[in-house]
């Protein structure tokens, strides 16, 4: 079933048992943790990042952006959390998908490539 709404909890760390409906943040570990909002039961991980997901807290709901596309999982589910809503997206063709991965990997190269020449060893 799908949900609409996710209830947020913040955490140190996320706890081995994940329940539905809950969007599990550890602000130590910079990560979210949901089981998918389609009812599939498959747990998803956000990675809070500059190249990945930003959280955004107002002190009674959460916003993650961008938005949760689950191409790897067999739902293929794809929404955004604004404000502790749901809210569906559509599902994504093969390019589209190809086409996000690749801009992803070209930020994140972006991105951490501008550390190199402080931190030679990093690859």
């Amino acid at each position: 079933m799908r949900h609409k709404i996710i209830q947020h909890e913040f955490v140190d760390l996320i706890p081995d048992v994940i329940e539905e409906g809950v969007l599990y943040i550890s602000v130590p570990y910079a990560t979210a943790t949901h089981k998918c909002a389609c009812g599939c039961g498959e747990i998803v991980v956000t990675p809070i990042k500059p190249t990945d997901w930003k959280l955004t807290w107002n002190g009674k709901s959460v916003t993650l952006k961008p938005s949760i596309g689950n191409w790897s999982l067999q739902c293929s589910s794809h929404y955004l959390i604004i404000e502790n809503k749901i809210i569906w997206a559509g599902k994504w063709n093969d390019l589209q998908i190809k086409t996000g991965r690749k801009k992803d990997m070209k930020t994140k190269s972006q991105y951490y490539g501008k550390f190199r020449r402080w931190f030679p060893w990093m690859k």
